[in-house]
C-alpha cells in the first residue's frame, strides 16, 4: 500500500512538474536546448517560406530578436527550429508545446485570449479584398451571387459572413487551405474576390506571375490587431517578448524593420510589397498594448 501511495505521489509530482514546465517556456527551452518558432508559408511579408525549410518576414525577424534575448536569459545558444503552421492548427500547436512562439499573422481577439496569450500588437491589419484588375469590382456590395475566397480558420471567415448579412447580399464562400491556395482561387478565376488581411493580399500579389493583373479594392471590412502568439499563463516569457518588442518600438528599430519588409525589395523575387505603415500600426507602437480586436471595434 505504501509503495502504491509513493508511486502515486511521484506520478502526481511529475505531472505537476510537467504541467509547470509546459507553461514555463524559458525552462522548457533551456532543458531541451532548442526553441520552435511557428511560421507561415504564405502570410505575405509577415511570414513566408523561402523554400528548403527557410522562412522570412517581418514577424519572423521580430521573433528572431526575441529568441536572441531568450538565449541571454537562459545563458546558452539555442537551436532554432521552424515549424510550418496553418490557420487551423496554429493555436493547438502553441497550446500543446509543439510551437513555443508563433510568428505568423494571427489576430488577437477575445475568444483566442481564452486559449493563448499574445505579445504586444506589432501590426494593425485592415481586412479588404483583392480582385482581378480588369474585373470592374470595387465594393463588397457587388459580390452578390459571386464566388468569394477566404482562408479556412481565419477571422476573415466571420468578417465575410457579417458583411454578407449587413449588405443583404448572398455570395458563395469558397475556402483555401492556406493563403496561397486562396490566392490561387482568385488567380485561376475560380473566385471573383479574395477577402483577407491587406498585408497578406499585398504580399501574394507582389509574388504573383503578373502583379499588375490584381488590385486591392473596396471598403475596410475589419480592423484587427496582429500579434505574436504565446502559451497562456507564462508571464516570464510574455514579459521577455513584450520588453523586446517595446524596446524596438521606442528605439525606432521596429519602424526600420517594417520598412525593410514592406517597402523595400524582399527575397526571393526582390519584389516590393509596397504597403506603407498605417496610422493604426504607428499608434500601436507609440502606446504598446495587447488589447483584442473587440477593443478596436469600439472606437
Amino acid at each position: 500500500m505504501k509503495k502504491h501511495l509513493l508511486a502515486l505521489a511521484i506520478a502526481t509530482t511529475f505531472a505537476a512538474g510537467a504541467h509547470a514546465q509546459a507553461n514555463d517556456t524559458l525552462a522548457k527551452v533551456k532543458a531541451s536546448g532548442s526553441i520552435t518558432m511557428g511560421v507561415r508559408d504564405s502570410s505575405g511579408a509577415l511570414s513566408y517560406t523561402l523554400g528548403d525549410g527557410k522562412y522570412a518576414g517581418f514577424h519572423v525577424e521580430l521573433c528572431q530578436r526575441i529568441v536572441a534575448n531568450v538565449e541571454k536569459a537562459v545563458g546558452k545558444k539555442l537551436e532554432v527550429k521552424y515549424q510550418s503552421v496553418t490557420s487551423q492548427n496554429r493555436i493547438p500547436l502553441t497550446q500543446n508545446g509543439t510551437v513555443d512562439i508563433e510568428c505568423g499573422s494571427t489576430t488577437n481577439n477575445a475568444t483566442r485570449q481564452k486559449d493563448v496569450a499574445f505579445a504586444v500588437t506589432t501590426f494593425v491589419e485592415e481586412v479588404r479584398m483583392a480582385v482581378k484588375a480588369n474585373s470592374g469590382l470595387t465594393s463588397i456590395a457587388q459580390l452578390n451571387g459571386r464566388n468569394v475566397a477566404t482562408t479556412t480558420g481565419t477571422t476573415s471567415v466571420q468578417t465575410l459572413r457579417k458583411n454578407e448579412r449587413a449588405q443583404g447580399i448572398n455570395f458563395n464562400e469558397i475556402y483555401g487551405k492556406d493563403h496561397a491556395d486562396s490566392f490561387l482561387l482568385l488567380e485561376s478565376g475560380r473566385a471573383d474576390a479574395f477577402v483577407m488581411d491587406g498585408s497578406i493580399l499585398a504580399g501574394n500579389i507582389a509574388n504573383a506571375k503578373n502583379p499588375a493583373d490584381f488590385k486591392i479594392v473596396g471598403e475596410v471590412l475589419s480592423v484587427e490587431p496582429i500579434a505574436i502568439m504565446l502559451r497562456k499563463d507564462d508571464p516570464a516569457f510574455k514579459k521577455l517578448a513584450d520588453d523586446t518588442l517595446k524596446g524596438m518600438m521606442q528605439s525606432g528599430e521596429m519602424a526600420k524593420i517594417y520598412d525593410k519588409w514592406f517597402m523595400q525589395p524582399i527575397p526571393p523575387k526582390n519584389n516590393k510589397v509596397g504597403l506603407a505603415v498605417s496610422d493604426s500600426t504607428k499608434g500601436a507602437w507609440a502606446a504598446p498594448n495587447d488589447k483584442p480586436m473587440e477593443d478596436y471595434a469600439k472606437k
